[in-house]
């Protein structure tokens, strides 16, 4: 995992996938509503609070749903379907490979660009990526952080730490090993168990406030699940 060329091969591998939802999904592009699901199913209780008995209210809304930040975007597919339905005002995308950039920007989120609701189209990895301190109100990161070192993970959630709003938080959707580390030398990515996904949350400075396993998707799939992420300084109420 902690070869020089890690992040070139996966570089190279990424150039190589056709930039369409399915090529986004290894081939599984059927996931893709089951997926959208169960991420807007996740967040609702952020974005417009709990009801109970009788439409009282059990928990207030506590995001505020001005800006976003979808990190290793692909073309876009989670920006489309997941974060402009919940809906965020404006979703700024982080990428690495330049075709996917090209193919979100030319075509993809072309409309949404076009309309101001897609900002900033950034092609970076995420071993870089430096957010503008204090935009965000949700940082997401789905099926990408698997290609960071663990070092790397760590000092990625720090700076995204700084780029939170107020009460902003970071959203984690990940594929979880059962117990080691599993390394998929073709695409140079790693994939975590729950144990040690949470081990680095902490390093981090961020405590888990919500996880919850993804339903629905192929047998034979790893395990999915989503973690809603503050920052452990944060006094806000989970």
């Amino acid at each position: 995992m902690e070869q020089p060329d890690w992040y070139s091969n996966a570089q190279a591998y990424w150039t190589s996938v056709e930039p369409t939802v399915d090529g986004m999904l290894g081939g599984f592009s059927q996931v893709d509503p089951i997926d959208v699901a169960g991420s807007l199913a996740f967040i609702d209780e952020y974005v417009h609070g709990v009801k109970g008995v009788n439409n009282t209210i059990k928990k207030e809304p506590s995001l505020r749903t001005h800006y976003a930040c979808d990190c290793g975007a692909g073309i876009g597919r989670v920006t489309k379907h997941f974060l402009l339905r919940v809906p965020f005002d404006t979703v700024d995308l982080v990428e690495q490979t330049p075709i996917f950039v090209q193919q979100a920007k030319d075509s993809y989120l072309a409309d949404d660009i076009q309309a101001g609701r897609v900002g900033q189209v950034r092609c970076q990895g995420l071993q870089d990526f430096q957010p503008d301190d204090n935009k965000y109100d949700l940082i997401w990161c789905q099926w990408v952080l698997g290609h960071l070192t663990d070092d790397d993970l760590i000092n990625f959630f720090k700076r995204c730490i700084k780029g939170l709003a107020p009460g902003g938080l970071i959203g984690v959707k990940e594929n979880n090993s059962t117990q080691n580390y599993v390394v998929d030398e073709e695409d140079s990515s790693v994939t975590r168990p729950n144990d040690a996904l949470k081990r680095i949350f902490t390093a981090a400075g961020l405590t888990v406030i919500k996880e919850q396993v993804q339903q629905g998707l192929p047998a034979g799939l790893f395990t999915v699940r989503m973690y809603m992420l503050k920052p452990c300084s944060s006094s806000d109420s989970t």
